[in-house]
């Protein structure tokens, strides 16, 4: 009998996306599964939307990690499959990651294709497609669920990198498996200043994350990505897109910069220690 897989979809005023998302898990291949949606006190039509269409609905803050670690803990699957409500399953996501997962990996990683509206949109779509496989950027969404409650969780003063904060933990020395299913991204329409924000709030987190993995949460910080390096040939085929993708990671990188800067000194003097200098 196949093992219960529990799909955790995390929210907050998801109402546009949520509603394919849940329809996607639901037709998955793979059986048995369970979804549980933990929203974060939507004003919108998201938890009408997931009490039609998942099993479980908790209502829980203030962040991500927070609900997730909720999800986790609700759920009854031996496996766990952690979402964002914007994502569309193809129907064989799920059977291709308990796969992995029984072949001996402990956290899979399934690949994104990012797809939205607008040309900010299409240059995420271009960046995403050149590391979509890669283990240095991605992030684990599929391991044991009992695995993940002895490692505690989602560490929930992250907001950002709590991702690849949990993979690290959970693999330890072992490669991050990849499964042979996508996940499809709906990034709607993507502007510079949103993006600009996003990563603000996210670089108030890489501190923390840097004083906690050294060396190797550097490592996954580096823009001059190997994958990316290596895809030089495909800008040059498509040079608006590679001109706005630099523009893009610029105001990217901005960001996260000065979201890092806004944190507390003493988590500034972590990223110093971890470099050496």
């Amino acid at each position: 009998m196949n093992p219960l897989v529990s799909l955790i979809v995390t929210s907050k005023n998801s109402a546009r996306t949520i509603e394919a998302c849940l329809r996607s898990a639901r037709e998955q291949q793979y059986q048995p599964i369970e979804l549980v949606v933990v929203d974060n006190a939507s004003s919108d039509d998201t938890p009408q939307i997931a009490r039609r269409n998942a099993d479980i609905v908790i209502d829980k803050g203030p962040e991500r990690s927070a609900q997730r670690n909720a999800g986790i803990g609700a759920a009854r699957g031996e496996y766990v499959l952690v979402l964002d409500a914007d994502m569309v399953l193809e129907r064989d996501v799920v059977a291709a990651a308990v796969e992995a997962a029984q072949g001996g990996a402990a956290v899979v990683a399934i690949p994104e294709v990012s797809f939205g509206q607008g040309f900010w949109s299409a240059c995420k779509t271009f960046e995403r497609a050149f590391y979509a496989r890669d283990p240095v950027v991605s992030a684990g969404r599929f391991f044991s669920r009992q695995a993940a409650l002895d490692a505690g969780g989602y560490d929930e003063t992250l907001t950002g990198p709590e991702d690849w904060d949990l993979s690290m933990r959970l693999a330890g020395s072992t490669p991050i498996a990849f499964a042979r299913a996508r996940i499809l991204h709906d990034e709607g329409r993507q502007t510079l200043p949103d993006l600009f924000r996003k990563k603000y709030y996210y670089g108030r987190s890489l501190p923390a994350f840097v004083r906690k993995h050294g060396s190797a949460a550097l490592k996954r910080l580096n823009p001059a990505r190997s994958s990316l390096i290596a895809g030089i040939g495909e800008m040059f085929k498509h040079p608006l897109l590679a001109c706005g993708m630099i523009v893009m990671k610029s105001v990217e990188a901005a960001g996260g910069t000065a979201g890092m800067l806004d944190a507390r000194p003493r988590d500034i003097s972590s990223i110093y220690r971890a470099t050496g200098t």
